[in-house]
């Protein structure tokens, strides 16, 4: 992650968790690329500020790819812009977009001497939460805008759902207006840059009153199956599978994990659109699911 240390200095953090071993026999297996998730935790007012600053924060991550011999980043910053309220003012967009443009750009004029090929940036956008695209949303107009400098933009169509508002992950119906409203009459050709979240993951939602939510991976998955032999459930309108149990505590939950059913139905709707998919994220599935990609 990209971060301020007390205001002052600019850091890339993270280098430890690289599994340089992991990395090597990965990439002997096949024409594979590695871009690893870069998060801006930088308060926008400092990272905005000086051209400076902003000059520096890509010159960390350009230099974190050639050091690592990564094939580019994938990008996280533009949901904590709109929770900062940047996205909201039309002058600090402005220059939110320039930055992306600017890593973008940093990013294509280096060639890996591993593979010949350009470092690319992948750019993750959140979907809108209305019918209408909202100031702080990703728009058609912000695809067009970042095309030439952005190789793939990563779609979060999951999460639809919440502690407070249990149901479905990723609504079908949901994801295919979501993928309507960036892909417009002027967008429409960018498609195969678009990359369609799928959820690998799950959630276990306690329905009693005061009651929360739990995100599952495959295990926890199986083990509520072996634990309460629940019967699941199709719901066509959301095209996903369900089940409810009670809990040794008497509290009913529902659990909405996805299943070879509801993951085909969103690659299909990818594939319509001619986009691509992002996986969030791989390891927390089951190993099935690998047999549908």
């Amino acid at each position: 992650m990209v971060r301020f240390e007390e205001g002052i200095k600019l850091t890339l953090e993270g280098r430890y968790n690289a599994d340089t071993g992991w990395l090597s026999e990965l990439r002997l297996r096949g024409n594979t690329r590695v871009l690893p998730r870069v998060v801006l935790e930088a308060l926008p007012k400092d990272l905005f500020g000086k051209k400076k600053q902003r000059d520096k924060a890509i010159d960390l991550i350009v230099t974190e790819c050639t050091d690592m011999d990564y094939d580019g980043v994938v990008l996280e910053s533009w949901s904590r812009w709109a929770a900062y309220g940047v996205l909201n003012d039309a002058a600090t967009r402005k220059l939110a977009l320039q930055f992306v443009k600017q890593l973008g750009d940093a990013l294509h004029k280096v060639i890996s001497q591993r593979s010949g090929q350009q470092l690319q940036l992948v750019f993750v956008i959140g979907p809108p939460h209305s019918e209408k695209l909202q100031a702080h949303d990703f728009g058609p107009k912000d695809l067009l805008d970042l095309s030439d400098s952005v190789d793939g933009f990563s779609l979060m169509t999951y999460d639809y759902s919440s502690s407070y508002s249990p149901g479905p992950n990723a609504p079908l119906l949901w994801v295919r207006s979501v993928i309507e409203l960036l892909l417009s009459a002027s967008s429409k050709s960018l498609a195969d840059k678009v990359l369609v979240g799928i959820n690998f993951y799950g959630y276990d939602f306690d329905l009693t009153e005061g009651g929360g939510a739990q995100a599952i991976t495959g295990r926890d998955y199986l083990s509520l199956l072996d634990r309460y032999k629940p019967k699941i459930e199709w719901r066509e309108d959301f095209a996903e599978h369900f089940f409810l149990y009670t809990n040794d505590q008497h509290r009913q939950h529902a659990v909405f994990y996805p299943t070879p059913l509801s993951i085909l139905k969103r690659l299909d709707e990818a594939r319509s659109w001619g986009a691509g998919i992002s996986i969030w994220e791989i390891g927390q599935g089951l190993d099935f699911f690998f047999d549908l990609l």
